[in-house]
């Protein structure tokens, strides 16, 4: 009788390891305990690396939010600031004094709660002598490691679901893990807890559970405000549901019927999904447009000085009331990014944010290119909306893989958000715009290193065409080492696989590492 080992070796279809049988436990997710280690494998080299460089790298003087350091500090809140101050650098200090202070400051309230408030409460649970920022510093290396992994996790069963190819999910899943976003992954901003949600909630919707998702989707959008463009997963879901009926032929009263249920449902999980940045736009009204207002805190005189000095506005302040107050619809969150970081529509196209461009312009080739194969692959799919049911589809045989119909939405979802974020935003933030909210960045990268990496497309033998020994593989330890890892293997055999294949490698392992050697020292990055 084979081993299980032995049974998960032979199917090369499927990444070694990870195959559910029942010889092995279940982890979180359903994804085997050795998946979930191959799958956070980057994150602990993320923090590490993080520390050396804020240690070696002498820091950049930038124009950055940075308030100052209140009370005693003692000598295990000066390690802490030593090892993780890496990931306290731009907006991640605007999370931080959030979590700490709550929405003092006017231009504090483009960041949503959701995250801040998982680090207030993480950092109330440690038992440690800290001052309350090396307590929410902590508590933000613990909480994104743990959400970096559920993202990886969720990301790998999504595209199980979706690409119907589990070694593509697979390799998809260790790209995110290797993200050229993976700095913002572990530094105190809210992209693991929106990747995680969101990733959820998608597969979540693939399995059918769609208030489920709707509930996922909704936290996602108290994480990020980009979590709102999320509701048109569920119109589609909805949507597509119907146009089957309509073409399986069902009588008119059970359509009529039919659709007024999608049609409720979908409001209702809309309405669902939009409520936490609804309930915020509210909170930021009461908090800094409403007279006598209290903030029931005394604010001390440094954080008073500093408002004044750069001419932020303090809630429960005297003074006139902020413009937003007077809209018909006062939305708080628009007007700091007009106000406070000039964004707005092509309002970035100057010559000397040439270089942002240029940063941002690997991610946008690899996206635009998604969409393009896509679209060429599938024409007729596309022009229909993916809602018409192909004869391949009714037998069983649609194609798989990244250029299945399943994938549609998704590439909408992703072609939208480079449409949106090229045009109306600071362009160099793309790169972590992208990697945190779509799962077509790493589902491409992932088709185009087994469709043209032949290294991947080894089924046992230890020697590609050139005869040469391959670095990271051993058949006969059937899954042991490295030769899980098919990303490892080619970082191991660089000089024998394809120049596509180092692009790919190349644009995600060198941002990774760039973006932590140039944020954590607070350089201009992503």
């Amino acid at each position: 009788m084979l081993h299980p080992r032995a049974l998960l070796c032979s199917d090369v279809n499927t990444p070694k390891g990870c195959v559910c049988t029942s010889s092995q436990p279940r982890g979180h997710l359903g994804v085997r305990p050795r998946c979930h280690r191959e799958l956070s494998a980057s994150l602990h080299p993320s923090l590490v690396l993080q520390a050396v460089f804020n240690l070696l790298v002498p820091d950049h003087a930038a124009d950055a939010f940075s308030p100052p350091r209140l009370g005693p500090r003692g000598p295990w809140d000066a390690l802490v600031e030593r090892l993780l101050g890496g990931l306290g650098r731009w907006d991640a200090e605007h999370f931080l004094f959030i979590a700490e202070r709550g929405y003092l400051l006017e231009h504090n309230c483009a960041f949503l709660p959701l995250f801040p408030l998982g680090l207030r409460l993480l950092a109330g649970l440690l038992p440690c002598p800290l001052q309350p920022r090396g307590r929410l510093l902590l508590a933000a290396a613990l909480l994104n490691a743990l959400l970096s992994a559920l993202a990886a996790a969720a990301l790998l069963r999504l595209g199980r679901a979706v690409l119907r190819r589990p070694r593509q999910a697979f390799v998809a899943a260790l790209l995110f893990s290797l993200s050229p976003a993976g700095v913002f992954m572990a530094a105190a901003y809210s992209e693991s807890a929106f990747a995680a949600l969101a990733f959820s909630a998608m597969w979540q919707l693939e399995k059918g559970h769609g208030w489920l998702s709707g509930l996922l989707f909704a936290l996602a959008s108290g994480a990020r405000a980009n979590g709102l463009v999320n509701a048109g997963f569920v119109l589609y879901w909805r949507g597509k549901r119907f146009a089957l009926r309509l073409q399986d032929g069902a009588a008119l009263p059970a359509l009529a019927k039919r659709a007024l249920g999608l049609a409720s449902s979908a409001a209702l999980l809309c309405a669902l999904i939009s409520l936490p940045f609804a309930v915020f736009q509210y909170y930021a009204y009461v908090r800094f447009c409403e007279p006598g207002t209290g903030l029931g805190q005394a604010v001390p005189e440094p954080l008073l000085q500093l408002a004044r000095d750069k001419g932020y506005r303090v809630a429960g302040a005297a003074g006139d009331k902020p413009p937003w107050c007077s809209q018909r619809f006062p939305l708080v969150y628009s007007y700091i990014q007009d106000t406070y970081w000039n964004v707005g529509f092509l309002r970035y196209f100057e010559l000397r944010q040439i270089p942002n461009f240029l940063l941002a312009l690997p991610v946008t080739l690899l996206s635009s290119w998604a969409a393009w194969t896509y679209v060429s692959t599938n024409p007729r799919h596309c022009l229909t909306l993916g809602l018409e049911r192909r004869k391949s589809e009714e037998r069983g045989k649609a194609r798989d893989g990244f250029c299945g119909p399943a994938a549609f939405v998704y590439v909408v979802h992703s072609t939208a958000l480079l449409a949106f974020g090229f045009c109306c935003m600071h362009v160099q933030v793309l790169t972590r715009f992208l990697g945190s909210s779509s799962p077509i960045l790493y589902w491409f990268a992932a088709h185009l290193l087994q469709e043209h990496e032949p290294l991947l497309w080894s089924t046992g033998a230890d020697k590609p065409a050139s005869g040469k020994a391959l670095l990271g593989k051993s058949p006969s330890s059937c899954g042991k080492g490295t030769s899980d890892n098919p990303v490892v293997r080619l970082l191991l055999n660089w000089r024998s696989i394809t120049p596509l294949s180092k692009s790919i490698l190349g644009f995600f392992l060198g941002y990774w590492l760039l973006g932590l050697i140039l944020h954590c020292n607070f350089f201009p990055w992503t």
